[in-house]
Order: structure tokens, then sequence, then C-alpha cells
């Protein structure tokens, strides 16, 4: 059966990112999906890491000999047991200055598992998909490959790199453009009409996942003992690349 994991980074919940992520919820079920929801800002989640969450930490506080060797903190415990249960995690997030907030950043930092001896193709999360529901304030030409805001999808990397070290499948992004702003008048109006558009769209989305494409990912058998990408093997993204 499947499980979804739908993770809301939003400091408001009656937010677009709010309602795109019970949507989400929605549709899953209505598929038959179970579904776990965790809104991490109305839940008191603390995204930075301490030696105040240990009961044990070492001193001085090492944040991955604490994580390997300690108790689990219960906030962080809590959130891993979610995880692992899902085999389907939908994240929704504004993009904040050219990234994820910092909750989005302080959730990895603190819940994922870090396992130098599982990793990549061996990770834990092998069985475990993943989409980012994401808004950003800057147009869709402004936030594309030639656009001034940065193309959205490569500030993205960073993150789906994260969960595809941990084994899981990624897919490509979704987005909608320009809706951190102050609209009025028209512009509002043709907002809110492609906001509602979204969200009617959602249960076709989520009905069509498995065709929704994924990020792709080098094999670990594409580097060589350096950990180098062989010269062979071509690129699929400008963060692993061969030197000019």
């Amino acid at each position: 059966m499947t499980h979804t994991l739908v993770l809301l980074a939003h400091p408001e919940p009656a937010s677009f990112n709010g309602a795109w992520a019970q949507a989400n919820c929605d549709a899953s079920r209505a598929l038959g999906h179970s579904v776990e929801f965790c809104d991490l800002y109305a839940s008191g989640f603390d995204p930075a890491e301490r030696s105040a969450h240990y009961t044990d930490a070492p001193y001085p506080f090492d944040p991955l000999m604490a994580q390997e060797t300690r108790t689990t903190p219960p906030d962080a415990a809590r959130e891993l047991a979610r995880l692992t249960r899902a085999n389907r995690l939908i994240l929704h997030f504004p993009m904040w200055w050219f990234a994820p907030p910092a909750m989005v950043k302080g959730w990895c930092g603190r819940v994922l598992v870090h396992d130098t001896g599982h990793r990549y193709d061996t990770g834990r999360l092998s069985r475990l998909e993943v989409l980012f529901c994401v808004t950003t304030g800057g147009s869709a030409a402004e936030s594309g490959p030639n656009g001034r805001e940065g193309d959205w999808r490569l500030l993205l990397w960073p993150l789906a790199h994260t969960f595809r070290y941990l084994g899981a499948a990624v897919k490509q992004p979704v987005a909608v453009h320009g809706v951190h702003g102050y609209h009025t008048g028209d512009q509002r109006a043709a907002l809110d009409r492609r906001l509602a558009q979204t969200l009617s769209d959602q249960p076709r989305l989520v009905a069509e996942w498995s065709t929704l494409p994924n990020i792709r990912f080098h094999a670990d058998t594409d580097f060589d003992a350096a950990g180098h990408l062989r010269k062979v093997v071509p690129s699929h993204s400008p963060f692993i690349r061969h030197p000019a």
C-alpha cells in the first residue's frame, strides 16, 4: 500500500503552500493511500542542531558523532519514524533567498540518518520517492535557465542530492511561480486563477505519479576509485561535470 508523507515548511498554514499541501493529502487519500501530514512550523520543530537536544551529548559537541552514537532526540526520532514509514514524500515549501527555507535544511540536518556504509546506490531509503512542490516570487521567465533569479531547478539540486545520498529517487520538482509578492487588481485576479487551477489539477498529478520523470543522478559505478566522474561517462548536471 502506498504511504505518503506530506511535509509543509511554511510559517503560515493559510498560505497557498498550506492549501497545496492539503490538496496533496486529499488527492492521495482519494486514491486509497494512507497519508501522514506534518506542518513543521506548527509542530514547533527546532531546525537548529545543538547539544541541548541530547541528554548524553559528547563534549565538545560534535553533531555527526552525536547523531551516530547518542540517543536520538524525541522530535528527530518522531520525524525519522514518519519518513521510514513512507514510500512517498511530498515536500512543500517556498523558495526564499534562492534556496529552501532554513526549516527544510534544518529538518534534513537533524532527521536524515548519515550512514557512510549505506549511501547513494545502497542508501537505506531506496524505497522512497520524493517530490518537491515549490513556490517562487520570481516569474517563470525570471526563474528559468537564463533568468535573473537563477534556474530554480538548479537551486534545488543540493536538496535533491541530499535525498539521492540516502538512496531515494527524486522526481523533477513542480513549481508555481510569481506567488510571493504584492499583487493587486487584475494581476491579483490572474494569480488567484493560476493558484486555483494548480489545486484543481493536483488529483491528476498524484494519480499520474508513476509517469512523473525522475531527476537523473549518476550511479556509483560512474565514478573511479578517487570519486571522480569517469571520463567516458557523460555529465547529468552542472554540479557534477568534467573539468573544462
